[in-house]
């Protein structure tokens, strides 16, 4: 296949760990769009922009929003949404048979995802997380570092499931979700707000 030629929006952290995954997939950044002006390059990769000049660019580049938070990663998706976006899936992550991942989602180094699961649109599936079997998880959804969801697990859109948290099998979880870096979730989730704790409480 032909090198793809991308463009990230956002030149924080999460841009630069994109760039990296883009990079080691045989694939080119050809800069970054961020609304902070101090930013120039990063690692020398120019910043040639602010998000509001993504129409001088959309015909000629693929599209990444690499920003970790979820509302903000929503809002620019909608508002542009006839983009050509980028996948970026790393190349140690391992992909099952059946597998089906959003467009503008982002894979990170040593994922897992088994057999028929469908990760939404503009997700970020973090560092070495495991996502088992049938597992389904909506738009715009963060799944931290070395989180676990086992098989079946329903997650709903804007979530995020923190660094080392446990979900077990056959759970459902409404959108707009926020749980706790290592929590153990051992029942549904039927409300939004902040929840933590092995088991997890609703903390907020």
């Amino acid at each position: 296949m032909p090198e793809k030629k991308v463009m990230i929006i956002g030149a924080s952290g999460h841009g630069k760990v994109i760039a990296d995954i883009i990079h080691q997939s045989g694939d080119q950044v050809m800069g970054f769009l961020d609304d902070d002006p101090t930013k120039k390059e990063i690692h020398q990769i120019p910043v040639l922009g602010k998000i509001e000049d993504i129409q001088k660019y959309k015909d000629d580049f693929c599209f990444i929003i690499g920003i970790g938070d979820n509302q903000i990663r929503k809002k620019i998706a909608e508002s542009n949404p006839a983009l050509n976006y980028y996948t970026a899936i790393h190349p140690t992550a391992i992909i099952g048979e059946g597998v089906r991942i959003g467009n503008g989602t982002a894979v990170m180094a040593g994922v897992v995802i088994n057999a028929d699961a469908n990760i939404g649109e503009h997700c970020i599936i973090n560092t070495s997380a495991v996502i088992e079997h049938e597992c389904v998880i909506g738009g715009y959804t963060h799944v931290s570092p070395q989180a676990c969801l086992c098989g079946n697990v329903h997650v709903g859109e804007e979530c995020h499931i923190g660094a080392g948290t446990t979900i077990i099998n056959n759970k459902n979880i409404v959108n707009n979700i926020i749980i706790g870096a290592e929590s153990v979730v051992i029942r549904d989730i039927n409300e939004s707000g902040t929840y933590a704790g092995i088991p997890i409480r609703r903390i907020g």
